[in-house]
Order: structure tokens, then C-alpha cells, then sequence
């Protein structure tokens, strides 16, 4: 029998998704758009459309988005804030994130929970790892929100523990560039892009795509990263059929 793909025509190989669990990191200031503060309902709407495009596909879909485009806990906590509130602030800044792309989606007829890992059951479910598993089951799109819950841990590390909780094939790491480099391409025009890289050489180099937490807790459950760029077309549909280009952190 002919694969189906998910809008009911038969599927070529080209079409056939790599995965069948992700979850996509986002960063809070794509949500900004150009100006990567605030809230841009344009960009989000544009991401929306983009992950739609990968459930389409037939693929279950996790995202973890930060909230650098409103609040940082760290940078807060550098102008005077106690950290542990800072950070607080930083993870109620992920649910307002959450909440703009839910309502995006929704928008374009995709079905979305969110999911708080701080207590707020009149905007959103709280964390039960169960549940979200079987929202996706049911095809639905899970956006986790509030970090870990508790203070001193990035998105990065929450991408990385919620990832190894409901069982994903892999962690999309959406970026301004198309992978790792050895340095910021942005500013030297001579750095290299990895193809692959373990996560061992990614600590030892202190590249700062991801946290220390975050790459450790990938590497003690061998979960691999790509790291790609979200600024191209299709970009994260290209990616999950194995089409774009972007650096494989793996064991």
C-alpha cells in the first residue's frame, strides 16, 4: 500500500516526514519580528503557518518558546532584580509567548493545548506529561510554557527535559543562521559551519547555540539536536523531511 500523506493524496519519498515526534525550540524574539520586542502578530502568524505545515505532514508537534522579546530573568537580575524573581517574570513571559502562537494557530484551524509548568488554570492546562502525550495522539499541538518551573533554567534545558519526557525523535533548534559555527558568522566571514558535532566537542568548544544543562541532558539520553535556520521558506517542514541543510548534534 502507498503512503498517505496527511491532506489524503498518495505521498512521494520526498514527502514522507524523517520523524514522527518533534519538538521545536523557539526563541521569544522571533515572536518580535524585526524589532524582536514585543509581540509582532504578523511574524506569529508566520510561524503558525510554519508549524501547521509540519503537523500537516502527519508529524506530532511540541514547542518550547522563550521569553527574551519581554523579560529576561538573568538581564534582570544585572539591573537589580533578585534572580529567582527575575526568572519568575521571565517564565510568565513564556505563557504571554505561548498564548500569541495558540491563538495563531487556532486561527489557521490548527487544534493547540498549552501547557504551564507554574499553575494557571484559567489561561492554560498545567504540566501532566501523560495529557500532552495524549494531545498529540489525538493530533493536536502542544506549546509548553513557564520554563521548568523553577528558577535558574533556560528554555534550552526545558526543550531538553520535555523532549526525553514525551518520548520525541528529536529537538528542532530554530536560529537566525543555518547551523553551528565555529564563530559568529554574523561577524567573521570566515567561519565554518558543522555539518555534524557531538554534543562532547559542542560543551568542550562552548558553543552558545544551546546551555551546558541543555546539551548535557541531551547527551546522558542521547536525544539529538538539529540546529537550523527558521528565517528560510518551509524551513522547519524542509527540515523535518530531511531536506534543509543545518548541523546534527548527535553522540
Amino acid at each position: 500500500m502507498e503512503p498517505v500523506s496527511a491532506t489524503g493524496s498518495e505521498a512521494t519519498p520526498n514527502s514522507i516526514p524523517k520523524y514522527k515526534r518533534v519538538l521545536l525550540k523557539l526563541s521569544g524574539e522571533v515572536l518580535g519580528g524585526e524589532s524582536r520586542q514585543g509581540i509582532c502578530p504578523e511574524f506569529v502568524h508566520e510561524i503558525a503557518t510554519r508549524v501547521r505545515e509540519v503537523r500537516d505532514l502527519g508529524v506530532e508537534v511540541v514547542v518550547v518558546v522563550g521569553g527574551g522579546n519581554i523579560f529576561r530573568g538573568y538581564q534582570g537580575s544585572q539591573q537589580g532584580i533578585e534572580r529567582s524573581t527575575g526568572d519568575y517574570m521571565g517564565m510568565l513571559a513564556t505563557v504571554i509567548n505561548s498564548l500569541a502562537l495558540q491563538d495563531a494557530l487556532e486561527k489557521q484551524g490548527a487544534p493547540t493545548r498549552v501547557q504551564s509548568a507554574i499553575a494557571m488554570s484559567q489561561v492554560c492546562e498545567p504540566f501532566i506529561r501523560r495529557r500532552a502525550v495524549r494531545h498529540l495522539e489525538k493530533g493536536r499541538i502542544v506549546i509548553f510554557g513557564a520554563g521548568t518551573g523553577n528558577p535558574y533554567f533556560s528554555t534550552d534545558t526545558t526543550a531538553a527535559l520535555r523532549a526525553n519526557e514525551i518520548g520525541a525523535d528529536v529537538i528542532l533548534k530554530a536560529t537566525k543562521v543555518d547551523g553551528i559555527y565555529d564563530k559568529d558568522p554574523a561577524k567573521y566571514d570566515d567561519a565554518v559551519r558543522y555539518d555534524r558535532i557531538t554534543y562532547s566537542e559542542a560543551l568542550e568548544k562552548r558553543l552558545q547555540v544551546m546551555d551546558a544543562t541543555a546539551f548535557s541532558l541531551c547527551r546522558d539520553n542521547n536525544m539529538p539536536i538539529i540546529v537550523f535556520s527558521l528565517y528560510e521558506e518551509h524551513g522547519i517542514r524542509d527540515v523535518v523531511l530531511g531536506k534543509a541543510s543545518g548541523t546534527v548534534v548527535s553522540g
